[in-house]
């Protein structure tokens, strides 16, 4: 692997009060963070179409050049990578790469012939199930152990899915709305998630509208929902800085628990890495952000 740079990891002032994000990384345009079991993170830089490996001691290298457009990605029970990848040299498809080998093998690539639009965010639930989004596409899919694959939702019941998390107890399936158009939804959707890996009984988990609503997520093994959301200046759309921009944190309930502040736009996605799980990594704008949380994250 081809190594970029070695970075110290430099205290970001006046975040406080407790956990203060520090700068881990600085790349171009950073998404989809995952963390190995070496906590080694592992993130897309999309403006060059890369994944990039920050390593514990500091150290920021090229995991794998012309990654055909990854965005979200997902380190499974196995150790293996998972990345939705847009499509630049290859069609859109979601793949999953050995680690140790680097083999490279496509899991889907198109549904009943259809090619995908631009698949972009992924999770997985305890019964190794796969489930992502393609944003542009106005869907969610399922991919089960066996390969087959499943459409979940699709418009007009959705509009542009892009962050998706599971709880740990595997009933609830979150999805993350975000239509920058004028009353376009922007919002975190849960839905009961059924032994089957199907999905009902739809209700607003949280509206952002009118501001910028959540791009990726991540849960911790409490079930609290870590949505990465909001703004420091406009950008063009009828999205407004209402929605405070950082990890916005709620309870299973809804309810807002806590807020941790990123000073960088644009917020894009979070994981849980560390030793006990316990520190959330966020990517923003060029910078791999981590932070001190009081509790364990679960890799989803």
């Amino acid at each position: 692997m081809k190594a970029l740079c070695c970075l110290c990891l430099l205290a970001v002032p006046s975040l406080g009060p407790a956990q203060e994000a520090q700068v881990a990384a600085i790349a171009a345009f950073t998404e989809g963070p995952a963390v190995d079991e070496h906590g080694n993170v592992y993130f897309t830089e999309t403006t060059f179409a890369r994944i990039l490996k920050w390593s514990p001691s500091g150290a920021l290298t090229v995991f794998r050049e012309n990654s055909n457009g990854a965005n979200g990605l997902l380190i499974d029970a196995q150790q293996r990578l998972i990345a939705c990848e847009a499509g630049k040299q290859h069609p859109p498809r979601v793949t999953r790469t050995d680690l140790r080998t680097g083999k490279i093998e496509v899991l889907a690539d198109n549904y009943r012939g259809q090619r995908f639009s631009a698949p972009n965010d992924v999770t997985i639930d305890g019964k190794g199930r796969i489930y992502f989004t393609d944003l542009p596409g106005g869907t969610v899919y399922r991919i089960d152990p066996d390969r087959k694959l499943t459409r979940l939702l699709e418009r007009p019941a959705i509009e542009r899915p892009n962050g998706i998390s599971i709880s740990p107890d595997d009933k609830t399936l979150y999805l993350v709305e975000a239509n920058p158009a004028e009353g376009g939804a922007r919002m975190i959707r849960a839905y009961d998630l059924l032994e089957d890996g199907s999905v009902r009984n739809m209700r607003v988990f949280h509206n952002f509208y009118p501001g910028r609503s959540a791009d990726g997520l991540c849960i911790d093994t409490e079930g609290n929902l870590y949505a990465a959301a909001g703004l420091h200046r406009r950008r063009g759309t009828s999205e407004t800085l209402d929605t405070k921009p950082g990890i916005h944190v709620f309870r299973p309930s809804g309810q807002l628990w806590k807020f941790y502040p990123i000073p960088e736009d644009t917020i894009t996605n979070c994981a849980f890495g560390g030793p006990d799980r316990k520190t959330l990594y966020v990517t923003a704008g060029k910078t791999l952000f981590r932070i001190a949380n009081d509790i364990a994250g679960t890799p989803r």
